[in-house]
């Protein structure tokens, strides 16, 4: 059975989320305006809706994979439990071209994935490991 979450609609144009086949994990997201966004420009979509979720559950912003090749992307896009205003996507063109957006079209997914909500200790050292502080191609390339 799912987690229900509740959902409240501030624009009447607003589309609900909504998976595109089962077993989907992210459920598109979709634009309520008209927009060239052009090379290097950002713009924020507001998608008309407000979400209410139980503490223990974040709801994520991502980028849509066929949006992604052309060079967009998403910018932040975490939704805490507490958050109670209206949903939106900041979107970037990393891209070299225009990228024509239409009212209705997918512009970014949602993901909602449980959370462990943590304290912090503060120590004066951190137990050893096999990666030790090994970053970027620390498992070489082979």
């Amino acid at each position: 059975m799912p987690q229900i979450f509740k959902i409240k609609i501030l624009n009447p144009e607003s589309k609900l989320p909504s998976y595109a086949h089962p077993g989907d994990v992210g459920m598109d997201l979709y634009s309520l305006e008209d927009k060239v966004l052009n090379s290097g420009e950002h713009h924020i979509f507001f998608l008309g809706f407000a979400m209410e979720f139980p503490e223990g559950y974040a709801a994520l912003i991502w980028d849509k994979g066929s949006m992604a090749k052309a060079g967009l992307s998403t910018m932040g896009g975490v939704y805490d439990a507490g958050y109670r205003g209206e949903y939106n996507v900041h979107l970037v063109n990393l891209g070299s071209e225009p990228y024509k957006i239409e009212k209705g079209d997918k512009i970014a997914q949602l993901v909602v994935c449980p959370v462990e909500i943590v304290a912090f200790e503060q120590v004066e050292e951190l137990s050893t490991s096999s990666r030790g502080e090994g970053r970027w191609g620390s498992t070489g390339r082979k």
